[in-house]
This record gives structure tokens, sequence and C-alpha cells, in this order.
């Protein structure tokens, strides 16, 4: 069953990648982020790729 994350275009899936584990990291948001990190991997799975490809769809800030 698909969930809304495979339906996001990759750079946006990435955006929501990078934002959720940075928020992990300071603390900032709960143990659930971990099963929404769970779902943007099996999407990205599921478009071919593999996470750490992500990193070239991330629009980092300046």
């Amino acid at each position: 069953m698909p969930n809304l994350y495979d339906k996001l275009p990759i750079d946006v899936l990435a955006q929501f990648y990078f934002h959720i584990n940075k928020n992990i990291e300071k603390g900032i948001l709960s143990k659930a982020m971990y099963y929404e990190i769970k779902l943007i991997k099996k999407s990205v799975i599921k478009k071919g790729l593999q996470i750490t490809d992500l990193d070239r769809y991330i629009n980092h800030p300046i």
C-alpha cells in the first residue's frame, strides 16, 4: 500500500528526510519520527535510489 511519501517527487522527499533527521538530532521531534524516516527510506528504494543518493537532491542553505 502506497504512503504519502511514495507520491512525492524525489527532491521534496529528500528535503523531508534531511529536515526530519536534523530535528531528531537536535531532540526537537519525537521518537515517532523514526517511523517517518523508515517510510521515507522505503519510498526512496521504490523509486530505485539509495538513501545516500538523496544528498544530490537537497537544497542546502548557503
